[in-house]
């Protein structure tokens, strides 16, 4: 599937290099119960009760103290998820990635249609029915569905060809794919998804991309979101998700106009290199320029994609995005949860890790949430002790270079088999 595909391609040498040294073991991920247990890590919080979560509060800015005796109440946290596999695998993670976090409910599930052929998108694979079967369990569940306006969408086709597709796509010859897809979610009896059609368009990796021709794509786009909209019993939205920054060209060149745009999204991660979260917001079609642009058309946001990337373990970049969050209330977010951006899946990020655990989990009790201590230096070296698995897993030997890159050994859940998940 795409991001995977899509940010590997610019990853570091070190973090693949440790991906094809573990991947035997980590094949079936967290979803076959496999960990890691690093030394630092602290004791998973308690789950917390079955039901609602309660009202969460914002994150708090440096200053905030609240007493641990008396939990300040807050506004309820936007809706949140992470992006965990685009198969029936992510569903299952879902319930493990909750249970690390203290039974914080994910009220966000998100997958991606392939683009490698038209019958992928217009949905004829199985995993929608997983998907579909998770969103309609409950009644404040969203389902987020990133929708690819080409086939052969990271093929690497040329400016030339995209700019035909895209005449193509607006003179109305692909319609019927999008309308396949339309009926399809239907059925399945999850109308009301939220469809990020054509992202990050105004780079340079997709064959969907706004460059070659931005009046074709706009029309190109109209005409789906048209074709969609016009069957019997959809009640879809469609999310307009660039890239922050400027990239290939500025992402407003490609707006199609507040018809047919229900969501303005943003895909943010932490990058380029040494840009600090602040020049991150000022920068020319970044952060505030695009919370400025949303309020202009009336739009809500959203962070479909957002993540760690270019500057490493930076949890001065996680506690600042979730704060911003929290601060401008997104319709939903979704992090990207695979290395070299996430959390809970990769562990080369244990500063940051720790920074989304404690937030987030606090979140989910009600309590407002502080930012994590600031690290200890490093003591002088000793002879290492080695970590102590937690109750109920099985360390496996990997042995060091290994166990290095992973940030750990890894352990086999005994529960991981469970109804629950």
């Amino acid at each position: 599937m795409a991001p995977q595909h899509k940010r590997f391609r610019f990853g570091r040498l070190a973090v693949g290099a440790a991906t094809v040294a573990a991947s035997a073991v980590l094949a079936s991920g967290p979803a076959a119960g496999v960990g890691v247990v690093r030394g630092t890590d602290p004791p998973a919080p308690p789950p917390a009760p079955t039901g609602s979560a309660g009202p969460r509060p914002a994150v708090p800015g440096p200053s905030a103290t609240p007493s641990a005796a008396t939990p300040a109440p807050g506004p309820k946290a936007p809706a949140f998820g992470a992006f965990l596999a685009s198969d029936a695998r992510g569903v299952a993670r879902m319930a493990q990635l909750s249970r690390w976090l203290g039974g914080a409910e994910l009220r966000v599930g998100h997958t991606y249609l392939p683009g490698n052929r038209w019958q992928d998108i217009e949905g004829d694979i199985s995993f929608l029915e997983s998907w579909a079967h998770w969103r309609k369990a409950k009644d404040d569940r969203m389902l987020v569905l990133n929708v690819p306006m080409q086939e052969r969408n990271e093929a690497g086709v040329s400016d030339g060809e995209v700019r035909q597709l895209l005449r193509r796509g607006a003179a109305g010859e692909f319609d019927h794919h999008f309308r396949a897809l339309a009926e399809r979610l239907v059925r399945l009896k999850v109308p009301d998804t939220v469809l990020v059609l054509g992202w990050e368009m105004n780079g340079v990796t997709y064959t969907h991309r706004c460059g070659p021709d931005p009046e074709a794509w706009k029309k190109y786009w109209n005409r789906i979101v048209t074709t969609m909209r016009s069957v019997p019993g959809q009640k879809f939205r469609f999310d307009f998700a660039p890239s922050r920054g400027r990239d290939a060209l500025p992402w407003t060149e490609c707006y199609p106009g507040d018809d047919t745009v229900d969501v303005i999204g943003m895909d943010s991660y932490d990058q380029p290199s040494g840009m600090s979260f602040d020049r991150q917001v000022k920068e020319p079609y970044g952060l505030q320029a695009h919370v400025d642009f949303a309020k202009a058309h009336g739009k809500p946001i959203s962070y479909p994609e957002w993540g760690l990337f270019r500057n490493g373990d930076n949890p001065e970049y996680m506690r600042r995005m979730l704060e911003w969050i929290v601060e401008h209330k997104p319709l939903y977010n979704t992090l990207t949860d695979y290395c070299p951006h996430g959390v809970w899946q990769c562990g080369a990020n244990p500063d940051a890790s720790r920074v989304y655990r404690s937030v987030v989990s606090r979140l989910a009790d009600g309590t407002a949430p502080t930012a994590p201590p600031a690290p200890t230096p490093d003591p002088t070296p000793t002879e290492p002790t080695a970590p102590q698995p937690p109750v109920g897993c099985s360390p496996l030997e990997l042995g060091g270079w290994v166990e290095y890159w992973l940030g750990g050994k890894l352990c086999l859940r005994f529960e991981w088999w469970s109804r629950d998940d």
